[in-house]
């Protein structure tokens, strides 16, 4: 209880410290909601049907840009996830900022974790609204007991 008094104390005492938190709250869920949309539109149709992540033409033809392309993504990620757990206690979507952020960042597993969150029918149909919105083509997944064939 004296530990959330006395930052109750502090923050009083820096209120520029809320008005840097409150604006930064406000750019992170305008830049997650214009970005979700984008980002969700970029993925193609076919991403989920695979078990494994197909290589990229990038790895083959570019890898010096492609490695400054994932160097920059992986810091928007890192950036969107802790905005997004600034979230959790400010205004804005928080969880929907932190997934965003998760999906943007490499790490080992990801792929499969991708394919466990769109299989998820909430979230899949979610993906597609916002493709049919961005004049996409809805994402295809495989069922069930295809990816068991897998």
């Amino acid at each position: 209880m004296h530990l959330i008094n006395s930052s109750f104390l502090w923050l009083s005492d820096n209120p520029e410290v809320l008005i840097g938190l409150g604006i930064s709250s406000i750019l992170i869920f305008i830049i997650s909601i214009l970005g979700m949309s984008w980002f969700v539109a970029q993925i193609p149709e076919d991403y989920f049907l695979s078990s494994q992540r197909k290589p990229s033409k990038w790895q083959e033809q570019k890898p010096i840009l492609r490695l400054v392309l994932i160097f920059g993504k992986n810091i928007i990620g890192f950036t969107l996830i802790i905005g997004g757990l600034l979230m959790l206690i400010l205004p804005g979507q928080g969880l929907l900022t932190i997934v965003t952020g998760l999906l943007l960042i490499n790490y080992p597993g990801k792929y499969k974790l991708e394919q466990k969150l769109v299989a998820m029918p909430s979230v899949f149909r979610a993906l597609n609204w916002i493709r049919v919105k961005a004049n996409k083509p809805r994402l295809r997944k495989n069922t069930i007991q295809e990816q068991s064939k897998i």
